[in-house]
């Protein structure tokens, strides 16, 4: 059951989006040069929800949309845009979420309890890993480390800067794109990317 904050945030969603879009929040940084990186997504691996490794390995072959997520953010009925897009181009690309507390604890919910959030208010079947930190620190889960490390990813160092940032990865393991929280799931700086191949 959405608290009163949650609902009030899902109203207010359209004009968030819209106020912030023209700022850091909806930055768009693309691998122009078409850097491969150093060192290969697919030797990643993270933790489900569940607690179930995850090798990155076997998402090779299709695109990746990585997203740190949070419940009680602004941005958070992005989830239900990221449903959309996961179910839209289900053939191309695959989802991670990455719930996380980093930014003013808007997700202070045990990974059960955000797993049964997803689903319930936004019926969500993509993929949540255990909570973890995105943001740059000792702690930063290595998937995060490897987004933003040039060294690691061949040429970006944009850390999410809020929730929902997204990270675009191609079926051959380069990061191509990095979306700023403003810029929606369904937007065409981002289905553009995906287009049937």
């Amino acid at each position: 059951m959405p608290t009163f904050r949650q609902k009030l945030l899902k109203t207010f969603y359209p004009l968030i989006m819209r106020l912030s879009k023209s700022g850091s929040k909806g930055r768009v940084l693309t691998n122009s040069q078409g850097a491969a990186a150093p060192v290969p997504f697919y030797q990643l691996e993270s933790q489900l929800n569940t607690g179930q490794e995850l090798s990155f390995s076997a998402l090779q072959g299709k695109k990746v949309l990585v997203v740190n997520t949070a419940s009680n953010c602004g941005y958070t009925n992005q989830y239900a845009e990221l449903q959309q897009l996961a179910e839209q181009f289900a053939d191309e690309l695959v989802v991670l979420g990455f719930p996380a507390n980093d930014f003013k604890e808007q997700e202070q919910a045990d990974d059960k309890a955000i797993e049964q959030f997803c689903q319930v208010n936004f019926g969500v079947t993509f993929p949540l890993m255990k909570k973890s930190v995105v943001v740059k620190q000792d702690r930063q889960h290595p998937v995060y480390r490897w987004l933003s490390e040039a060294r690691q990813n061949g040429w970006n160092e944009q850390a999410p800067d809020w929730n929902f940032a997204k990270y675009l990865v191609s079926e051959d393991g380069r990061l191509t794109h990095y979306f700023g929280p403003a810029v929606s799931p369904l937007s065409a700086e981002v289905t553009q990317q995906l287009g049937r191949r």
